[in-house]
């Protein structure tokens, strides 16, 4: 298709191999560095992809973001909002004039990234990698893609030094606490992260163990299942709206009531982009997952600078 660039995620650490197989993204599709240099206004739809992009210092070649472009702050507050990335309008990304349009996996929907794919404007698919290896090839892939490869592969190298900080924390830790990852309860549905979901990464980097494995990414759980599940934690995400039911409500649903988790409130919240967005501030995010799950292996702070 016109303009349309793959990329496939790696699963070796950051290294030449690792470089090599990122900068060669660039020239898929016959791009050619140009495509790199020529990457002046940027679109860009996934939050992640801004935040990597900001990480490398290249905010002011941003035109455009999506409303998950929620870190740093100031990308929503700065650049025009293309919509919610599931829900783009091609017509809008078009009307920014990008130079470069950068898609996270999932991006859509189909129709609205088809147009984007045959405008004649060069288009980054960027796989969304949940794993240490997945970030950092993510990062190295960025980097390529816009011609900042030399600070993309540093970004890169201090987030997997993270990682292994990480690894090795987990070695050290007690009996593996049971967590439920829960992404909303609305009309008496409970919906939870599962196997293969980045909800599922997260706690498995912190240390932990979901309990909903049997669900294949984020779907909902009868309530016999939480309470066969038995969580000792329950884990939501920090926003406001259907995420803000304090633990006393939780906890006195039927479901709920009857797990491990229910006699010490163990409710935890975080901020959603910072668990589950999977960029350079990922091994920090599973650091703090991991203390709070675990206050009694009092858990050090990571010593790799996870971003500049």
């Amino acid at each position: 298709m016109s303009g349309e660039t793959s990329l496939v995620t790696s699963s070796s650490q950051p290294s030449r191999r690792l470089f090599l197989a990122a900068s060669g993204f660039a020239l898929l599709g016959g791009a050619g560095p140009a495509f790199a240099q020529a990457a002046d206004r940027i679109v860009v739809a996934g939050g992640v992809v801004t935040e990597i992009l900001y990480a490398l210092g290249l905010q002011d070649r941003i035109v455009g973001v999506d409303s998950t472009s929620q870190f740093p702050p100031q990308a929503l507050k700065d650049k025009p909002n293309i919509g919610y990335v599931r829900a783009l309008s091609a017509e809008g990304v078009l009307s920014l004039k990008p130079s470069l349009i950068m898609l996270i996996d999932g991006a859509g929907p189909p129709d609205a990234v088809a147009l984007l794919n045959e405008s004649g404007v060069k288009v980054a698919h960027i796989p969304d990698g949940l794993t240490p290896q997945g970030v950092a090839a993510k990062i190295v892939a960025i980097g390529a893609a816009v011609g900042a490869q030399e600070p993309a592969a540093r970004l890169a190298a201090r987030t997997s030094a993270g990682f292994a900080e990480l690894s090795a924390l987990r070695a050290g830790l007690p009996k593996p606490k049971r967590v439920l990852f829960v992404l909303s309860l609305q009309n008496g549905r409970t919906l939870v992260g599962g196997r293969n979901s980045s909800a599922d990464a997260v706690i498995s980097l912190a240390g932990g163990v979901n309990v909903a494995t049997e669900i294949e990414g984020y779907k909902p759980m009868t309530d016999e299942a939480v309470i066969a599940a038995a969580p000792d934690v329950v884990l939501m995400m920090g926003n406001a709206g259907a995420h803000a039911i304090p633990p006393e409500e939780l906890f006195a649903l039927p479901s709920f009531s009857q797990t491990p988790a229910a006699a010490g409130k163990r409710l935890l919240r975080m901020d959603a982009l910072y668990l589950l967005g999977f960029g350079p501030r990922a091994p920090r995010a599973a650091r703090d997952l991991m203390a709070a799950l675990y206050p009694e292996a009092a858990i050090p702070p990571l010593k790799a600078a996870d971003a500049p």
